[in-house]
Protein backbone atom coordinates (compact mmCIF):
# COMPACT_ATOMS: atom_id res chain seq x y z
CA UNK A 1 0.00 0.00 0.00
CA UNK A 2 3.06 2.65 1.02
CA UNK A 3 4.09 1.59 -2.47
CA UNK A 4 1.56 2.23 -4.77
CA UNK A 5 0.80 5.37 -2.46
CA UNK A 6 4.32 6.61 -3.42
CA UNK A 7 4.11 6.06 -6.69
CA UNK A 8 0.52 8.16 -6.51
CA UNK A 9 1.89 10.76 -5.25
CA UNK A 10 4.59 11.04 -7.70
CA UNK A 11 2.76 10.56 -10.52
CA UNK A 12 0.30 13.79 -8.93
CA UNK A 13 3.45 15.99 -8.52
CA UNK A 14 4.90 15.02 -12.29
CA UNK A 15 1.49 15.96 -13.21
CA UNK A 16 1.00 19.73 -11.95
CA UNK A 17 4.88 20.09 -12.62
CA UNK A 18 4.08 19.31 -16.48
CA UNK A 19 0.88 21.46 -17.07
CA UNK A 20 1.40 24.73 -18.13
CA UNK A 21 -0.45 27.33 -15.87
CA UNK A 22 -3.90 28.23 -17.73
CA UNK A 23 -2.46 32.12 -17.76
CA UNK A 24 0.17 31.77 -19.44
CA UNK A 25 0.94 31.32 -22.95
CA UNK A 26 3.94 30.37 -25.46
CA UNK A 27 5.06 32.94 -28.01
CA UNK A 28 7.86 32.15 -30.38
CA UNK A 29 9.49 33.92 -33.61
CA UNK A 30 12.51 32.88 -35.62
CA UNK A 31 15.45 34.79 -37.92
CA UNK A 32 17.96 33.69 -39.75
CA UNK A 33 20.71 35.12 -42.29
CA UNK A 34 23.33 34.91 -44.22
CA UNK A 35 25.94 37.25 -42.35
CA UNK A 36 28.99 39.23 -43.50
CA UNK A 37 31.10 36.87 -45.54
CA UNK A 38 29.27 33.59 -46.70
CA UNK A 39 27.51 34.03 -49.97
CA UNK A 40 24.54 31.49 -49.20
CA UNK A 41 23.10 30.50 -45.65
CA UNK A 42 23.34 27.03 -45.31
CA UNK A 43 21.24 27.00 -42.22
CA UNK A 44 17.61 26.09 -42.26
CA UNK A 45 14.98 26.33 -39.46
CA UNK A 46 11.44 25.44 -38.77
CA UNK A 47 8.64 26.78 -36.57
CA UNK A 48 5.48 24.90 -36.07
CA UNK A 49 2.97 27.26 -36.31
CA UNK A 50 0.87 26.28 -33.09
CA UNK A 51 3.86 25.92 -31.21
CA UNK A 52 4.32 22.05 -31.02
CA UNK A 53 7.69 21.91 -32.22
CA UNK A 54 11.08 24.38 -33.22
CA UNK A 55 13.83 22.82 -35.18
CA UNK A 56 17.41 24.88 -35.86
CA UNK A 57 20.16 23.07 -38.76
CA UNK A 58 23.29 24.33 -39.63
CA UNK A 59 24.49 22.28 -42.86
CA UNK A 60 27.93 22.26 -44.10
CA UNK A 61 29.53 20.50 -47.23
CA UNK A 62 30.54 21.68 -50.92
CA UNK A 63 28.69 21.89 -53.83
CA UNK A 64 25.66 23.32 -52.20
CA UNK A 65 25.26 20.29 -49.46
CA UNK A 66 25.30 22.28 -46.45
CA UNK A 67 22.61 23.90 -47.73
CA UNK A 68 20.94 21.00 -49.01
CA UNK A 69 21.42 19.03 -45.53
CA UNK A 70 19.97 21.26 -43.45
CA UNK A 71 16.66 21.71 -45.64
CA UNK A 72 16.22 17.81 -45.90
CA UNK A 73 16.74 17.34 -41.83
CA UNK A 74 14.55 19.86 -41.24
CA UNK A 75 11.63 19.00 -43.97
CA UNK A 76 11.70 15.47 -43.03
CA UNK A 77 11.97 16.09 -38.98
CA UNK A 78 8.68 18.45 -39.86
CA UNK A 79 6.84 15.26 -41.87
CA UNK A 80 7.77 13.29 -39.60
CA UNK A 81 6.35 14.84 -36.29
CA UNK A 82 2.84 16.13 -38.42
CA UNK A 83 2.69 12.16 -39.46
CA UNK A 84 3.23 10.87 -36.30
CA UNK A 85 1.88 13.78 -33.61
CA UNK A 86 -1.48 12.25 -32.77
CA UNK A 87 0.15 8.72 -32.32
CA UNK A 88 0.73 7.58 -28.92
CA UNK A 89 4.00 7.26 -28.40
CA UNK A 90 6.81 9.23 -25.74
CA UNK A 91 8.73 11.82 -26.49
CA UNK A 92 12.04 9.80 -27.15
CA UNK A 93 10.12 7.45 -29.75
CA UNK A 94 8.90 10.24 -31.58
CA UNK A 95 12.17 12.29 -31.30
CA UNK A 96 14.36 9.59 -32.34
CA UNK A 97 11.78 8.26 -35.26
CA UNK A 98 12.06 12.12 -36.52
CA UNK A 99 16.10 12.35 -36.39
CA UNK A 100 16.25 9.18 -38.17
CA UNK A 101 14.24 9.82 -40.71
CA UNK A 102 16.38 12.65 -41.20
CA UNK A 103 19.44 10.94 -41.12
CA UNK A 104 18.55 8.79 -43.80
CA UNK A 105 17.00 10.98 -46.23
CA UNK A 106 20.23 12.88 -46.24
CA UNK A 107 21.92 9.69 -46.78
CA UNK A 108 19.63 8.62 -49.61
CA UNK A 109 20.57 12.24 -51.26
CA UNK A 110 24.22 11.37 -51.23
CA UNK A 111 23.33 8.34 -52.71
CA UNK A 112 22.02 9.96 -55.13
CA UNK A 113 24.42 12.91 -55.83
CA UNK A 114 27.82 11.34 -55.38
CA UNK A 115 28.67 15.36 -55.26
CA UNK A 116 27.23 16.17 -52.16
CA UNK A 117 28.48 12.93 -50.06
CA UNK A 118 30.05 14.77 -47.69
CA UNK A 119 27.17 16.61 -46.20
CA UNK A 120 26.11 16.99 -43.01
CA UNK A 121 24.47 18.82 -41.02
CA UNK A 122 24.01 19.51 -37.03
CA UNK A 123 20.00 19.92 -35.79
CA UNK A 124 18.44 20.88 -32.65
CA UNK A 125 14.74 19.73 -32.19
CA UNK A 126 12.41 21.23 -29.54
CA UNK A 127 8.99 19.90 -28.70
CA UNK A 128 6.07 20.25 -26.00
CA UNK A 129 3.92 17.03 -25.16
CA UNK A 130 1.21 18.02 -22.76
CA UNK A 131 3.27 21.76 -22.12
CA UNK A 132 6.54 19.50 -21.28
CA UNK A 133 9.48 20.42 -23.25
CA UNK A 134 11.88 17.91 -24.30
CA UNK A 135 15.16 18.34 -26.55
CA UNK A 136 17.33 16.57 -28.42
CA UNK A 137 20.26 17.78 -30.83
CA UNK A 138 23.04 16.57 -32.61
CA UNK A 139 26.54 18.72 -33.16
CA UNK A 140 27.18 21.96 -32.01
CA UNK A 141 23.99 23.99 -32.44
CA UNK A 142 22.98 25.18 -29.22
CA UNK A 143 19.86 25.33 -26.76
CA UNK A 144 19.76 28.07 -24.14
CA UNK A 145 17.50 28.61 -21.50
CA UNK A 146 17.37 32.13 -20.03
CA UNK A 147 15.23 32.41 -16.46
CA UNK A 148 15.55 35.24 -14.95
CA UNK A 149 19.46 37.25 -15.29
CA UNK A 150 20.54 33.67 -16.08
CA UNK A 151 21.32 32.25 -19.61
CA UNK A 152 22.18 28.42 -19.43
CA UNK A 153 23.32 25.88 -22.13
CA UNK A 154 21.15 23.47 -21.70
CA UNK A 155 22.31 21.44 -25.35
CA UNK A 156 26.40 20.24 -24.94
CA UNK A 157 28.52 20.99 -28.14
CA UNK A 158 29.35 17.22 -29.58
CA UNK A 159 32.64 18.70 -31.13
CA UNK A 160 36.22 17.74 -30.58
CA UNK A 161 37.22 20.89 -28.62
CA UNK A 162 34.06 19.94 -25.71
CA UNK A 163 35.39 16.44 -25.37
CA UNK A 164 39.17 18.43 -24.76
CA UNK A 165 37.85 20.84 -22.20
CA UNK A 166 35.81 17.75 -20.37
CA UNK A 167 39.30 15.71 -20.45
CA UNK A 168 41.49 18.88 -19.28
CA UNK A 169 43.36 18.64 -22.91
CA UNK A 170 42.56 22.15 -23.32
CA UNK A 171 41.53 25.20 -21.21
CA UNK A 172 38.39 27.20 -21.73
CA UNK A 173 40.13 29.98 -22.50
CA UNK A 174 42.12 28.83 -25.37
CA UNK A 175 39.34 26.51 -26.64
CA UNK A 176 37.87 29.89 -27.95
CA UNK A 177 40.22 30.50 -30.90
CA UNK A 178 41.60 27.13 -31.12
CA UNK A 179 42.10 25.62 -34.80
CA UNK A 180 39.90 22.71 -34.41
CA UNK A 181 37.10 24.43 -32.38
CA UNK A 182 34.27 23.31 -35.15
CA UNK A 183 35.27 19.53 -35.47
CA UNK A 184 32.40 18.01 -34.85
CA UNK A 185 32.17 14.06 -33.15
CA UNK A 186 28.62 13.34 -34.78
CA UNK A 187 26.01 14.94 -37.30
CA UNK A 188 23.52 13.86 -39.56
CA UNK A 189 23.96 12.17 -42.66
CA UNK A 190 26.52 9.26 -41.28
CA UNK A 191 25.82 5.57 -40.97
CA UNK A 192 27.04 4.96 -37.86
CA UNK A 193 25.08 8.36 -36.07
CA UNK A 194 23.98 7.83 -32.30
CA UNK A 195 21.52 6.99 -30.67
CA UNK A 196 20.00 10.26 -29.68
CA UNK A 197 19.26 11.35 -26.04
CA UNK A 198 16.04 12.95 -25.21
CA UNK A 199 15.77 15.24 -22.23
CA UNK A 200 12.82 16.71 -20.87
CA UNK A 201 13.46 20.42 -19.36
CA UNK A 202 11.79 22.16 -16.60
CA UNK A 203 10.14 25.14 -18.05
CA UNK A 204 8.72 28.06 -15.70
CA UNK A 205 6.53 31.01 -16.13
CA UNK A 206 9.23 33.84 -17.79
CA UNK A 207 11.82 31.24 -18.89
CA UNK A 208 12.85 31.66 -22.88
CA UNK A 209 14.10 28.86 -25.03
CA UNK A 210 16.70 30.25 -27.50
CA UNK A 211 17.92 27.99 -29.91
CA UNK A 212 20.89 28.62 -32.07
CA UNK A 213 23.30 27.87 -34.96
CA UNK A 214 26.90 28.89 -33.62
CA UNK A 215 26.90 31.83 -36.04
CA UNK A 216 25.62 33.28 -32.91
CA UNK A 217 27.73 32.32 -30.62
CA UNK A 218 30.57 32.77 -32.32
CA UNK A 219 30.18 36.34 -32.29
CA UNK A 220 27.98 37.26 -29.46
CA UNK A 221 29.24 36.56 -25.62
CA UNK A 222 26.69 34.85 -22.75
CA UNK A 223 26.59 38.15 -21.65
CA UNK A 224 25.51 39.99 -24.98
CA UNK A 225 23.16 37.30 -25.29
CA UNK A 226 21.90 37.73 -21.77
CA UNK A 227 21.55 41.25 -22.42
CA UNK A 228 19.02 41.02 -25.87
CA UNK A 229 17.27 38.21 -24.30
CA UNK A 230 16.42 40.03 -21.30
CA UNK A 231 15.31 43.29 -22.13
CA UNK A 232 13.74 43.06 -25.72
CA UNK A 233 10.62 41.09 -24.15
CA UNK A 234 9.19 40.96 -28.15
CA UNK A 235 10.15 37.54 -29.61
CA UNK A 236 10.57 38.58 -33.21
CA UNK A 237 12.62 41.94 -31.99
CA UNK A 238 14.73 39.99 -29.94
CA UNK A 239 15.55 37.35 -32.46
CA UNK A 240 16.11 39.91 -35.37
CA UNK A 241 18.16 42.32 -32.65
CA UNK A 242 20.38 39.06 -31.94
CA UNK A 243 21.11 38.55 -35.60
CA UNK A 244 22.00 42.18 -36.07
CA UNK A 245 24.35 42.10 -33.03
CA UNK A 246 26.57 39.19 -34.59
CA UNK A 247 26.60 40.69 -37.70
CA UNK A 248 28.04 43.79 -36.25
CA UNK A 249 30.65 41.71 -34.51
CA UNK A 250 31.47 40.72 -38.43
CA UNK A 251 28.98 37.44 -38.98
CA UNK A 252 31.33 35.28 -40.61
CA UNK A 253 28.88 32.67 -39.97
CA UNK A 254 25.51 32.07 -41.20
CA UNK A 255 23.23 33.03 -38.41
CA UNK A 256 20.07 31.32 -37.05
CA UNK A 257 17.88 32.23 -33.94
CA UNK A 258 14.46 30.77 -32.46
CA UNK A 259 12.97 32.25 -29.39
CA UNK A 260 10.21 30.79 -27.26
CA UNK A 261 8.75 32.61 -24.62
CA UNK A 262 6.48 31.24 -21.74
CA UNK A 263 4.36 34.57 -20.90
CA UNK A 264 1.82 35.80 -18.96
CA UNK A 265 -1.57 35.43 -21.45
CA UNK A 266 -3.04 39.35 -21.44
CA UNK A 267 -6.15 37.35 -21.97
CA UNK A 268 -6.36 35.38 -19.03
Amino acid sequence: MKVKLKIAVAELVNSIRRVEPPNMKRLFAGATDTGCVRSANQDSYYIDPDGRFFVVADGMGGHAGGEVASKIAVDSIRECLDALWDVETTPQKLMQDAIDKANQAIINDQMANPVRSDMGTTVVLLLFRDEQPWFCHIGDSRLYRLRGAKLEQISDDHTWIARAIQTGVVNADDAKSHPWRHMLLQCLGREDLKSITAQDIEWQPGDRFLICSDGLTEELSDDRITHQLKNTRNCQQAAEALVEAAKLRGGRDNITVVIVSNELNPNS
